[in-house]
């Protein structure tokens, strides 16, 4: 990206803090003001093992196209090409799970003949804590 570009960005982010505290000014609440975090303190050796256990721990990584609930009756006239509808609508994103927990939505794509998942959209840590309760 040129600098101009950058300039623009810069030049709309600054417009829209701006837009953001004459809105604040006008309803009366005040802006906090926060010092910007660093990470200027060294990890030990002992930190790094502890990292390096829990880096190497499995998980269980899966797409979700869609679900349905079936009788067993119905399941059990399952044969070949048979069609199970699901909840979802064509071309609705894909559910990414980890070890059964919703972390993402995606898109289906193709790479070198292997099917892959391009993240849409991550779900932000706070909603996952939500979820879990």
């Amino acid at each position: 990206m040129s600098e101009d570009g950058m300039d623009d960005w810069a030049a709309a982010m600054a417009e829209q803090a701006d837009s953001e505290a004459e809105d604040q000014e006008n309803d009366g609440v005040q802006v906090a003001e926060f010092d910007e975090l660093t990470d200027d303190t060294p990890i030990s050796q002992e930190e790094k093992k502890k990292l390096d256990t829990i880096l190497d721990i499995p998980v269980t990584i899966s797409m979700e196209v869609g679900r349905s609930q079936i009788s067993i009756r119905n399941l059990l006239q399952l044969n070949q090409g048979s069609v199970v509808e699901l909840d979802r609508v064509a071309g609705e994103p894909l559910d990414v799970l980890v070890n059964g927990t919703l972390i993402a939505h995606g898109e289906v794509v193709v790479v070198n003949d292997k099917f892959g998942i391009r993240l849409t959209d991550v779900i932000s840590q706070i909603e996952r804590i939500k979820k879990l309760r």
